[in-house]
């Protein structure tokens, strides 16, 4: 049966108004339609990966994931389904997939900066489990989540990229505190983490000893895949914003912001193509360096286009409804203020990676260029300086 007549059947015996969203999202997963391209069982057909736009288009105005799913969808799935054994893909597929459970991501570190194999967060094998200590930063959504994928060092005494092993963490576990972190928007979308004695089962490793840093690349591409290289139609995204304010404000309208409005509207659509382009390569597998750069992309547009529109909104350009200190549960560039987007739009090059280590990987992995000379490369962590 192809694609479309699934979908079609799956809509003849499933009424989403008669069912909860979770019931519909779980019947879907059932169904194969969650992830089309994942194997039948786990949330797919074993199907191309392009056949998931269609799977969309069909789909459109059920229910669907919500924002504080991101992270789970984009990057733990994917991680879990190359690395995961088959017990782990079955338990946690699909309540990641239904929102029941929700994920973060537990990378960064107040001493590693952008060098994310300089980790200190150690964890110490005690029999059939591992014990972890360590604070970890810039952690989205922390504050409701029910599990984090985990890069750790397991062995000080080798090279930094060569000591580290990944988990799966429970977040309600033990010796996990969230503390947040308020943000130039005045909310507190970012947390830091502190891990104290935290007791995992060693059935919550990803991969192999010591191979955390080979899992987590897969987790980083498919971030900035997920960021970047999301769906969008013509004209939408950051730039839709932007071109209703133009519409709205002839009065605002000069030849030098005209120009620039057509400038980053060629941008745009060069980066919408770019990403549909790179979704069909990700037809093959796992993505490659080229995510780095439509991440790049992204991030340097989406700030472009906020201030624009913050130029052609002239006085009020800077509102912002809401100062007042407070927890966010997602990202809310289009159904906020404008000043809301530019101050946020920020973030887009620090997050997923920042802009210069991207540029430093697509300069080595993508143009072929000599690579950045590394003194630590060999050295075992123990012996750099922090």
């Amino acid at each position: 049966m192809e694609v479309r007549d699934r979908v079609r059947a799956f809509l003849d015996e499933h009424d989403p108004s008669a069912m909860s969203r979770t019931e519909f999202l779980g019947a879907r997963f059932d169904a194969g339609l969650a992830w089309v391209h994942f194997p039948q069982g786990l949330g797919g057909l074993g199907a191309s990966r392009e056949q998931q736009g269609v799977v969309e288009q069909l789909l459109a105005g059920t229910p669907g994931p919500d924002g504080r799913q991101g992270i789970g969808l984009g990057m733990a799935a994917p991680t879990i389904l190359a690395f995961g054994t088959e017990e782990q893909k079955k338990r946690y597929l699909r309540p990641l997939w239904t929102g029941e459970e929700i994920w973060c991501q537990l990378f960064s570190e107040p001493g590693a900066g952008s060098d994310l194999a300089g980790l200190a967060t150690r964890a110490v094998r005690d029999g059939d489990d591992w014990i972890v200590d360590g604070q970890k930063v810039w952690t989205s959504g922390a504050h409701y989540a029910d599990w984090a994928i985990l890069v750790t060092r397991t062995d000080p005494d080798v090279p930094k990229h060569q000591g580290l092993t990944y988990f799966i963490c429970d977040m309600h576990a033990g010796g996990v505190e969230v503390r947040p972190l308020r943000q130039i928007t005045g909310e507190a979308e970012f947390n830091e983490v502190f891990l104290t004695g935290v007791r995992l089962g060693d059935e919550l490793r990803l991969g192999k000893v010591g191979e955390g840093w080979r899992v987590a690349q897969t987790t980083l591409m498919n971030e900035r895949v997920a960021i970047g290289g999301g769906r969008t139609e013509r004209g939408g995204g950051i730039i839709a914003p932007v071109l209703q304010t133009w519409r709205d404000h002839p009065e605002l309208r000069t030849h030098d912001l005209h120009r620039r409005l057509l400038s980053l509207w060629v941008e745009a659509e060069a980066t919408r193509l770019a990403g549909a382009r790179l979704r069909e390569q990700l037809t093959a597998g796992v993505p490659g360096p080229e995510g780095s750069a439509i991440k790049l992309a992204f991030s340097k547009l989406n700030q472009e286009l906020s201030g624009l529109e913050v130029e052609l909104r002239r006085e009020d350009g800077l509102t912002y409804g809401d100062w007042t200190f407070r927890r966010s549960d997602e990202v809310a560039m289009f159904s906020r203020d404008a000043g809301y987007r530019y101050l946020r739009a920020k973030g887009n090059s620090i997050e997923g990676g920042t802009s210069e280590i991207l540029r430093n990987i697509v300069s080595e992995r993508v143009l072929g260029l000599p690579q950045e000379q590394r003194a630590d490369k060999d050295v075992p962590w123990k012996d750099l300086p922090r």
